[in-house]
């Protein structure tokens, strides 16, 4: 079975920002097999909103930016059993990670994929490929 790449706010980020990590995330979110599941979507729109209040962005580019998101790659909604694991995984996390970091994991495991990201929540973790 192929791996899937489940990509987090953090290498969306970079890859945006066409930052050295972002060329190494390249490969994974322009992958027929990437995945990003809506609560990332959800972080990186907050995050564009506020790069808009800051003057740094503007609603069409954040339009923009969450589209290509959507064309880039397959959206994995929560479904109630993701949900449930998300929960269990706090153990397994890294102090101070939020509920977004544990349904990202969750749906990594879900897809029989890797977390592309460089999130220091996710260090040490084998489902996780990481940027830095």
């Amino acid at each position: 079975m192929s791996c899937n790449f489940i990509i987090d706010a953090y290498a969306w980020i970079e890859y945006f920002k066409a930052s050295e990590m972002g060329e190494r995330a390249r490969e994974y979110i322009e992958s027929e097999r990437s995945i990003t599941p809506t609560i990332v979507v959800a972080e990186i729109s907050r995050k564009l909103s506020q790069q808009i209040q800051l003057g740094k962005e503007t609603p069409e580019g954040r339009q923009r930016l969450t589209e290509f998101i959507r064309a880039t790659s397959r959206i994995a909604d929560l479904d109630f059993d993701t949900a449930i694991d998300a929960g269990k995984n706090i153990e397994e996390m890294a102090k101070g990670c939020s509920l977004a970091d544990l349904i990202i994991l969750s749906t990594a495991r879900k897809a029989a994929g890797k977390v592309i990201t460089g999130d220091d929540h996710f260090r040490g973790l084998k489902d996780v490929i990481f940027l830095k």
